[in-house]
């Protein structure tokens, strides 16, 4: 089985029509729908905003459906310039930018407790889904994504990312959290994020998020059709 996690309604809202023998299931507030798609047994659900929603969504998944893998997708705002609006964002691995114990020591965006800055993401499912991306005739880019409880919207703010992350492509609300939990319950997961608003900031994210939502979504879709690849 494979997890599905999305931030927002219209992250998934084209999805779950395709779904079969369906059945749903609500937990803590989250409506997590069970079903076949694209020939894959799949659990789809969506988190809400913001990392702590997605972490209660992500261990619930595990812990109930025991996915073998987790795919989170949605949008997200550029932070290089190969990185434009309706590109992708692959993660090798994700980070939380707003995590900062540095007063006592930690560099910054230290996960305390399990030592790690950068969760590594799924190499296999990164390949395949940056591959699903390059074959539709979209553009792709594999990397580091940052996480955060903040809407970044403008350069200054994107600046001050980059000053301790400068290897970061690309900057969400939800990864690092489902990242976090996929780690120490060991779970491969990836993040798939469209482009959904470049130097422009927020304007950019109003004209392009359901672009992007289903550019997403396409892809995801391809991606399960290979997935016995991986």
């Amino acid at each position: 089985m494979i997890g599905i996690i999305a931030a927002m309604k219209e992250e998934l809202e084209s999805l779950l029509p395709l779904m079969t023998e369906v059945s749903k299931t609500t937990l803590s507030g989250v409506e997590y729908v069970e079903g076949t798609l694209e020939g894959r047994r799949v659990v789809a659900a969506v988190c809400g905003v913001g990392k702590v929603f997605a972490a209660v969504c992500a261990q619930t998944m595990i812990l109930r459906w025991a996915p073998e893998r987790i795919v989170n997708l949605g949008v997200a705002g550029t932070m290089c310039h190969e990185l434009g609006v309706l590109d992708a964002a692959v993660s090798e691995g994700v980070l939380q930018y707003d995590m900062d114990t540095s007063a006592v020591g930690d560099p910054v965006g230290l996960l305390s407790g399990i030592n790690i800055i950068t969760l590594p993401a799924d190499e296999k499912m990164a390949a395949l889904l940056a591959d699903c991306v390059e074959k539709r005739g979209g553009k792709a880019l594999r990397g580091v994504i940052a996480s955060g409880d903040r809407f970044v919207a403008g350069a200054e703010e994107k600046e001050r990312i980059r000053a301790h992350f400068p290897e970061v492509i690309a900057v969400e609300m939800e990864g690092g959290g489902i990242g976090q939990v996929c780690y120490i319950n060991k779970v491969p997961f990836v993040l798939l994020r469209s482009i959904s608003d470049g130097d422009g900031g927020s304007m950019d994210y109003f004209q392009f998020k359901l672009q992007a939502c289903e550019n997403s979504i396409a892809i995801l879709r391809d991606f399960l059709r290979r997935a016995g690849e991986l």
